[in-house]
């Protein structure tokens, strides 16, 4: 995963300085943190939603007209929680995720350099869940998985994204929405667990950019 995280981000620094080439005085590259609430939806097992934190680099630059185009990596850690079963008590047991996101997004200027929105593609790579060591042989609700049966999920996911950026020209708010296509649990299939599993995750972003 370091591998094509490093790969992305030569990708990404490429492509940002091509623009910047093209567009010299309209481009803008910008860094970003924020907050993230991951939820699988799946009827395999209860979950619940959590929050996590996101960072990472973006280049905006002039595309047509109203429209620009935002070039974006974001590396984030998801988290949530599945209802298990623990000796005679009921517990959440928490799962992080970390990923990293490519996104492509064109982005209507509603009020130049205050207001836009934007949508489009962003592909997902991510690792295995992990789950705490003192919960991994919680049993899954409903099932008779541990915590532990369920970390090594798909890797690659692709997620339509819409969202809408507010704020100055140098400072902005984006608040987005991303819905995973794959099956997130897919991998899962293939390990003669005696379940068929299906997993779409939805994540809700809210990042502040600061542009250069």
């Amino acid at each position: 995963m370091k591998k094509i995280c490093f790969t992305a981000a030569l990708v990404l620094i490429s492509m940002a300085g091509f623009a910047q080439y093209e567009y010299r005085d309209s481009n803008r590259i910008g860094i970003f943190f924020g907050v993230n609430q991951f939820t699988l939806n799946t009827n395999n097992f209860q979950t619940k939603p959590d929050t996590g934190w996101n960072g990472g680099l973006s280049m905006r630059g002039n595309f047509y007209d109203d429209w620009d185009m935002v070039y974006a990596m974001q590396f984030s850690e998801n988290n949530f929680s599945v209802v298990t079963n623990s000796v005679f008590i009921t517990e959440d047991t928490n799962y992080k995720l970390a990923s990293a996101q490519v996104s492509f997004m064109l982005s209507y200027k509603i009020v130049e350099n205050h207001l836009s929105l934007e949508f489009g593609p962003l592909v997902q790579i991510n690792g295995k869940l992990k789950v705490d060591q003192d919960q991994e042989n919680n049993i899954i609700s409903g099932t008779t998985l541990l915590a532990k049966d369920i970390v090594d999920i798909s890797k690659f996911n692709f997620y339509p994204t819409i969202g809408i950026t507010a704020g100055v020209r140098h400072v902005r708010l984006n608040v987005s929405y991303q819905y995973g296509l794959n099956n997130m649990l897919g991998n899962l299939n293939n390990q003669n667990l005696g379940y068929d599993f299906k997993g779409n995750p939805g994540i809700l972003n809210g990042n502040l950019i600061i542009y250069l």
